[in-house]
């Protein structure tokens, strides 16, 4: 499964692309009002850092309009997926970029029929938001087993991205059923590497390392 970090800020990214473990970087407009640079600065400066794809969000409602932001957004490197809304409008644009040898993330399903036309529309990758739909009394894992397996029977190459993700277990699970990749928050990311009884085995081993003649 890969791993896709769940932010636009620059540090947030240099520290995990350093652990050796990051795949693309995923963000919208809400991450992006966050950091205090132009847009297209900060999307260049994050295309800098990661080799992997780079999902960035179009605003537009209309076809039209989404797939002239969706061409412009795309010359600011070959690894930019195009993050459209999941609309009827956002189906025909979708089916005109991927046409155009261009990736589109298309974003905010929250159901298995969404995905599926998503997929036939071309769409290199879904995102079915999960922890929005446990927030509301949904099994967010359920669907993306549903999907997973839609995609499996008819062998669509759309990748499965699990987003809106708020804890490691969530990870763990889409890993279990087979998601082709997790988008991360910088904190939940961090808490993937820790464990208590790793912390206190460190710190025994330190104890006991200080006790060894030199």
């Amino acid at each position: 499964m890969k791993f896709f970090l769940d932010t636009a800020n620059l540090n947030e990214i240099r520290d995990v692309a350093s652990w050796g473990i990051l795949d693309g970087v995923t963000t919208n407009p809400s991450l992006m009002a966050r950091e205090n640079m132009p847009f297209a600065d900060l999307v260049k400066a994050i295309g800098e850092i990661v080799s992997g794809p780079i999902s960035v969000e179009c605003v537009s409602e209309r076809a039209p309009d989404i797939i002239a932001e969706g061409r412009a957004l795309a010359k600011a490197g070959p690894n930019i997926a195009v993050k459209i809304p999941i609309t009827i409008e956002g189906l025909k644009a979708t089916k005109v970029l991927s046409g155009e040898g261009i990736m589109v993330n298309t974003t905010l399903i929250f159901s298995s029929p969404q995905a599926l036309l998503a997929a036939k529309a071309g769409a290199k990758f879904v995102s079915p938001f999960i922890g929005r739909l446990d927030d509301v009394g949904q099994d967010g894992m359920e669907l993306i087993e549903e999907i997973v397996g839609m995609f499996e029977n008819y062998a669509f190459p759309t990748e499965v991205i699990v987003a809106s993700i708020r804890h490691p277990r969530h990870v763990v699970e889409a890993a279990l059923i087979g998601a082709d990749i997790c988008t991360i928050p910088y904190a939940v990311m961090e808490k993937l590497v820790k464990h208590p009884l790793t912390d206190l085995g460190i710190e025994r081993f330190l104890k006991d390392w200080g006790k060894v003649k030199k």
